[in-house]
């Protein structure tokens, strides 16, 4: 078990916690990893990253995973060129602080892309990435995602159906699924473990995520919303998964919000 906490962008960002710190607070609370978002890692010179990894490795508790939010369904070709290009700045990067997932993305829901040509342009520039990060040893895991705060628009393959293409044009290369528990209500659709279901044998990580919405992303504390996650992890059980279960936190309660979510997932996921 892992945790990205969203709560805490601001404050790593803003220099008010150290990544570092953070890896600290995650081992304190019996976590077996972290995880982090690409904008919190500052740069990508030498000096920073050989101390970067030297303080991760000193706090005793392994980086997981990295999220990142490449947009191949731009309408401009030259854009997705440069998304392209960032994505494999990320893949090296993760690799050189020694992250063993990232976690990818469509892409935007642009106003002028259309469904085939985002589904295809999805396709193609994933499995592009692939043999990259096979080159650094890392596993790419596309997500059934909402919306980052880096974006415009809502995710591309955030409605089910989309998603599911795309993971299927996917099926033959080494890019796995980072399922997420809340993407599928808040895109409207009822039956989560349809989808998961659909996806299973090529998944690898879960993102543990809530809402408090049907139909939109209202992210609140693990346990307050209407994600089921008894009956997800029930299924993960007796399916079972032996992946990394990643907390996404994100009830804005600081550390005490991310103590109360990994009681939760953890009473949770041993009582179902």
């Amino acid at each position: 078990m892992s945790c990205l906490s969203v709560s805490l962008f601001a404050a790593i960002m803003n220099n008010e916690m150290t990544i570092p710190e953070y890896a600290r607070l995650c081992k304190n609370l019996g976590l077996d990893g972290f995880d982090l978002g690409s904008t919190l890692i500052k740069n990508h010179t030498p000096k920073y990253i050989a101390q970067l990894k030297n303080e991760i490795a000193e706090e005793g508790i392994p980086l997981i995973m990295i999220t990142t939010y490449p947009d191949f369904t731009h309408s401009e070709h030259l854009q997705r060129e440069r998304e392209f290009d960032f994505l494999v700045h990320d893949i090296a990067l993760a690799s050189a602080l020694g992250a063993k997932f990232v976690r990818v993305t469509a892409g935007q829901a642009h106003p002028n892309t259309r469904e085939d040509e985002g589904i295809r342009w999805a396709i193609e520039y994933l499995k592009k990435a692939a043999p990259v990060a096979d080159k650094y040893g890392i596993r790419l895991v596309y997500e059934n995602h909402a919306k980052p705060g880096a974006w415009e628009y809502i995710d591309f393959s955030h409605p089910p159906a989309i998603f599911l293409q795309i993971a299927e044009g996917l099926r033959e290369t080494s890019v796995r699924i980072n399922f997420d528990t809340a993407n599928i209500l808040a895109a409207g659709y009822a039956d989560t473990i349809e989808i998961l279901d659909a996806v299973f044998d090529k998944v690898l990580t879960i993102h543990v995520a809530e809402t408090a919405t049907f139909g939109q992303l209202q992210p609140v504390a693990l346990g307050t919303g209407i994600v089921p996650f008894g009956e997800i992890f029930s299924y993960l059980k007796s399916k079972n998964f032996d992946g990394w279960l990643c907390l996404e936190e994100w009830a804005n309660k600081g550390k005490e919000g991310i103590q109360e979510s990994v009681t939760f997932a953890r009473r949770t996921w041993a009582e179902a």
